[in-house]
């Protein structure tokens, strides 16, 4: 069984990141097309599994990164054509401009910042359970 709190911000998370991923399938539909065997956007019931995009967050504790602990930011593209380095970062800059807009909305009583670990955004602040 999983704690309340816990449940809820990996709901919220899910919520968030589902509408990222929504916002980018609008602007880079047909941009590249799709490896073979993955479904077409909105063809499954979880946005994570279809589509160009699958966007979310995984938690490290963050040994050996200089920021800590929090959750990296995940951007895969689901082709097999070469991604140009430009059009990588303006996705990448697309989801912290977009992360950093929604924060405060999906989690509003919380300090969350988004900042550059290495080649990975990393979500951090405020992630105990407290505040959930």
């Amino acid at each position: 069984m999983f704690h309340p709190k816990t449940t809820d911000w990996d709901n919220r998370m899910k919520e968030m990141f589902d509408r990222i991923d929504s916002i980018l399938e609008d602007r880079y539909h047909g941009s590249w097309r799709l490896r073979r065997n993955r479904p077409g956007r909105g063809e499954t019931s979880n946005p994570e599994a279809d589509g160009l995009f699958n966007v979310g967050v995984f938690f490290t504790p963050g040994f050996g990164s200089r920021l800590g602990r929090g959750y990296l930011v995940e951007i895969v593209l689901a082709t097999e054509e070469a991604v140009p380095r430009a059009k990588r970062d303006e996705i990448e800059l697309s989801v912290r401009d977009l992360l950093l807009e929604f924060l405060p909305v999906y989690f509003p009583d919380r300090r969350l910042t988004v900042e550059r670990d290495g080649s990975m955004y990393k979500i951090r602040g405020d992630l105990g359970l407290g505040g959930v």
